[in-house]
């Protein structure tokens, strides 16, 4: 089958079941999962489909956001790197915000035992890593807690992160760029995700490199916002070099 041929069955596959991902066409093609994400880039570049964490969805649908187990395996050798590097961004002592997201969750689960900062977190799966962590004075946002992300939105969260002034947050997002801004599906997450950035005076942002490009439904920042970016070094040396003329420091990891 040639490459024209196999994209627009893919195409076809995305429109009749919402999504494809990478391993599944790879299996059903009989190709190598490399050759199909060549496949979904051409489709997004062509505006037919658009890249999502291990596969694609058809185009336009900007709400589409995977569960929790899903974003968990997705790009894990990349958001482990990324965990480890955004330890060095944590104070010695201090306070800290760690947003809602598997990267900052795998961030938490590295903390060592022997620092002591102050963790504000809206996020139940980063609480359980570190309710038992003995120098962690750890605070619990409250709120209507999403089912698919785990996290803890709308008036209480908002009206708590209104009261802190923290070091440092690191930021969780599932799509970022200089046009697009800081975008996720939920405009309940994006509005604490506003108040989380606004909540302290220097901002991280921890995403891998899948998430360049991607433009969800709601936006809640721009780049701008974010003091440095740390990423995977699947963000090429260009779209990186653009990331820094918008004033944005970048690290890839």
């Amino acid at each position: 089958m040639y490459a024209p041929e196999r994209q627009q069955e893919i195409l076809r596959l995305a429109r009749e079941d919402g999504r494809v991902d990478v391993l599944s066409l790879a299996h059903t093609f009989q190709v190598t999962a490399e050759t199909v994400r060549r496949d979904l880039k051409a489709l997004d570049r062509a505006g037919l489909l658009r890249r999502v964490h291990g596969g694609a969805i058809p185009a336009g649908r900007l709400d589409f956001e995977p569960d929790l187990a899903e974003r968990e395996a997705a790009a894990a050798d990349e958001k482990d790197r990324i965990a480890r590097a955004a330890t060095a961004e944590l104070p010695t002592e201090g306070s800290v915000v760690l947003d809602a997201g598997t990267t900052t969750a795998r961030l938490a689960a590295l903390l060592p035992l022997e620092c002591g900062l102050t963790v504000v977190t809206h996020s139940l799966p980063v609480a359980a890593r570190l309710a038992d962590h003995p120098g962690i004075d750890l605070h619990l946002v409250g709120g209507r807690v999403r089912h698919r992300t785990r996290a803890a939105v709308d008036a209480w969260a908002l009206r708590a992160y209104g009261e802190i002034r923290a070091d440092v947050v690191l930021l969780g997002a599932n799509g970022f760029s200089v046009r697009h801004g800081l975008t996720t599906p939920d405009l309940a997450e994006a509005a604490v995700k506003r108040a989380v950035i606004a909540s302290a005076r220097r901002v991280v942002l921890l995403a891998d490199s899948a998430k360049h490009g991607q433009e969800h439904f709601a936006r809640f920042g721009g780049l701008a916002d974010v003091d440095l970016l740390i990423t995977d070094s699947g963000l090429g040396p260009e779209d990186a070099a653009a990331i820094e003329a918008a004033g944005t420091e970048v690290q890839r990891v």
